[in-house]
């Protein structure tokens, strides 16, 4: 196993090396949740899911779902543990906690000397940790579907549709109250695929109305006017600071003045 993984990152430099296999773990864990059933409840959304399933060209560091169905055979706890459980049998050094307290569970799953192993740390200390967060209440209207991917593993995938994945999208830029480099990345990724469906507006208005009771309901016409408004008050070094990390090699970052252009701003 240590073989393998030391494997993944020979020639590539260390930062890229860190995505790698960061990468192929969350690939193995979805692997392990796919095994425990796990996916018959969840739905994959977010950065990663855009990547496993559509090839966005940057890294991510989490795996988002929402509780979509079969509630009663949800067990964050349970996934958890046999997921960590196998990697151990596969030699490594790994623990895993909860926090399910609050609407959106998170659990982590740290590898211990994973990056001294591959040969990317001096220090056998040094953790990677892979965070997996579940929103228990969704927002009401995801559309929802099944897709197989191979990436480092064969893995079939529920998840949301790509109208969906774009409203949940949308709603971290209209709502998030940090300013996530990623987050614009990602939007300017999808507004400039003309083949990419509009935003599953049923969706994005229920999230926006979980956030805030008073949301103004957005429509087809008026949704890239209230995500410009948005965009035109960022700071784009901060921007680049947050996504640069997790490009791959030779991926630029929208210019502010391209994604205006793309929201017909």
């Amino acid at each position: 196993m240590r073989d393998h993984v030391r494997e993944l990152v020979r020639g590539v430099d260390p930062l890229a090396g860190r995505n790698i296999l960061r990468e192929y773990l969350q690939a193995r864990i979805l692997e392990g949740l796919q095994r425990a059933g796990a996916m018959s409840a969840l739905a994959f959304q977010g950065g990663t899911a855009l990547r496993f399933l559509y090839g966005l060209p940057r890294y991510s560091e989490d795996l988002d779902f929402a509780l979509e169905g079969a509630r009663e055979s949800y067990g964050l706890k349970a996934w958890l543990t046999g997921i960590a459980r196998q990697f151990e049998r596969e030699g490594h050094e790994v623990t895993g906690s909860l926090r399910d307290r609050s609407v959106v569970h998170s659990g982590w799953l740290r590898f211990r000397a994973v990056f001294h192993d591959a040969g990317l740390s001096p220090h056998r200390d040094e953790v990677l940790g892979v965070k997996l967060d579940v929103d228990t209440r969704p927002p009401a209207g995801a559309v929802t579907e099944t897709r197989l991917v191979r990436r480092h593993v064969a893995l079939r995938l529920h998840h949301h549709d790509r109208a969906s994945l774009l409203a949940g999208k949308l709603h971290a830029v209209l709502q998030r109250p940090w300013t996530k480099g990623r987050d614009i990345f990602d939007l300017g990724w999808y507004l400039s695929d003309p083949g990419w469906p509009p935003p599953n507006l049923a969706l994005l208005n229920a999230a926006l109305r979980q956030g805030d009771p008073a949301a103004v309901e957005l429509a087809g016409a008026t949704w890239r006017a209230s995500v410009a408004e948005r965009v035109e008050s960022l700071d784009w070094d901060a921007i680049r600071g947050d996504v640069r990390p997790f490009l791959e090699r030779g991926v630029e970052v929208v210019g502010k003045g391209e994604l205006m252009g793309l929201l017909g701003g």
